[in-house]
């Protein structure tokens, strides 16, 4: 099967947000001398859980939380912590080979679609991708529903089976999945824990595994060259 598309997920995958927006609630509550769950947190993660946690914070307190505060204050945190963060290992050169081959690339979001393309502008990496997607792309239906892959797919006129998704999470592989395309599961440091039968190859980072090989093993063969249009 020839390989004509690579389609990334976001958070976690490309950039580390997941990390710093644990972190900085995680300092938030204990600021206030109680503790984040992060346990329930890493199983959240790779969907959207619909889970307010100001109101968390203020049962876990037994106190009312003045909602504006404590979002001034965590996203204080959340942007000291971000602005150490980089594109994780393996992103660049994925994107490069895949450029050199011609593949169409997406991304397939749970975030909203402005989040995302907020983030791979402030990267420089936006205007590399053909199609990228959030869940208000496909109303509001997030991971593990295979909604925003089959939107990307769509986006990018390629079909599920000359596709492979790349995903940090086991939410992200199930949505890769159960739209019918093949799935590396490259976890990051807070879903490393996380098992993930479902995806078709484990690997530990993007840096470990050349996109030639990834794709050998998982649909070979690779183009000769770019399909024809490009």
């Amino acid at each position: 099967m020839v390989l004509a598309a690579l389609v990334f997920d976001f958070d976690g995958l490309i950039l580390d947000t997941e990390t710093p927006e644990m972190v900085s609630w995680q300092e938030e509550f204990e600021s206030a001398g109680v503790q984040l769950d992060t346990e329930r947190w890493i199983g959240w993660i790779g969907t959207h859980a619909g889970v307010d946690l100001y109101d968390e914070l203020s049962a876990a307190t037994g106190a009312p939380v003045d909602r504006d505060e404590v979002r001034a204050s965590r996203h204080e945190r959340y942007a000291r912590l971000m602005a150490t963060e980089q594109v994780r290992p393996g992103v660049l050169d994925y994107l490069a080979r895949a450029e050199e081959l011609g593949l169409r690339l997406g991304v397939a979001s749970t975030s909203p679609n402005e989040w995302v393309r907020r983030h791979l502008t402030t990267l420089g990496l936006e205007t590399r991708f053909h199609a990228i997607c959030g869940r208000d792309d496909v109303g509001g239906v997030a991971k593990p529903a295979p909604d925003v892959y089959a939107e990307v797919l769509r986006r990018l006129g390629v079909p599920a089976e000359h596709a492979i998704a790349l995903e940090d999470s086991p939410n992200g592989v199930r949505a890769a999945r159960a739209a019918g395309i093949r799935c590396a599961y490259v976890p990051n440091g807070l879903t490393r824990s996380l098992a993930c039968a479902e995806a078709d190859l484990c690997i530990d980072s993007l840096a470990d595994v050349a996109l030639d090989e990834l794709a050998a093993r998982l649909l070979a063969p690779l183009p000769a060259s770019p399909p024809s249009g490009r």
